[in-house]
């Protein structure tokens, strides 16, 4: 596959300068999670891991969703949307570490094919060797209903 062809799985670092974080932290790319995604650094917490796996949906960056996957829950299956995804933001409702487990709950909004979607999550994470990763996550109800409109 040529350069052209490949699918952008990561910004450049010349853009993460100046772009604004997919994760809605407020924080430049370059700032927050780009150097979780690119290896330079570990996410510190569970919720800075969160971030990032948010930023690599939206990036379409597969390998760093696997990479950080617990290999016990980890699907066979394609974890990147195969429809064009627009993602439009991440609220993190709260965040909980006791020793060397996390939950984080958040809302992450987007659009496929021009239809807005919302996922509320509770998700699980472990800690090995000092490495955070995402175990599952379960689904609260809405009130009357399903959890995505």
């Amino acid at each position: 596959m040529s350069k052209k062809e490949q699918p952008n799985t990561m910004l450049s670092v010349c853009d993460a300068v100046s772009l604004a974080c997919p994760c809605s932290s407020g924080l430049a790319l370059r700032n927050c999670c780009a150097p979780f995604i690119s290896g330079t650094l570990q996410a510190p917490t569970a919720q800075a891991l969160m971030r990032s796996r948010y930023t690599a949906y939206a990036t379409n960056n597969e390998a760093y969703l696997r990479a950080t996957w617990d290999e016990r829950t980890l699907p066979k299956e394609a974890l990147v949307h195969t429809e064009k995804t627009q993602w439009l933001g991440l609220e993190i409702k709260a965040d909980e570490e006791q020793g060397d487990t996390a939950s984080v709950e958040f809302v992450a909004r987007y659009k496929i094919g021009g239809r807005a979607h919302r996922l509320h999550e509770i998700s699980r994470f472990t800690r090995y060797d000092g490495k955070w990763f995402y175990v599952d996550g379960i689904f609260p109800k809405k009130k009357g209903g399903d959890n995505f409109r």
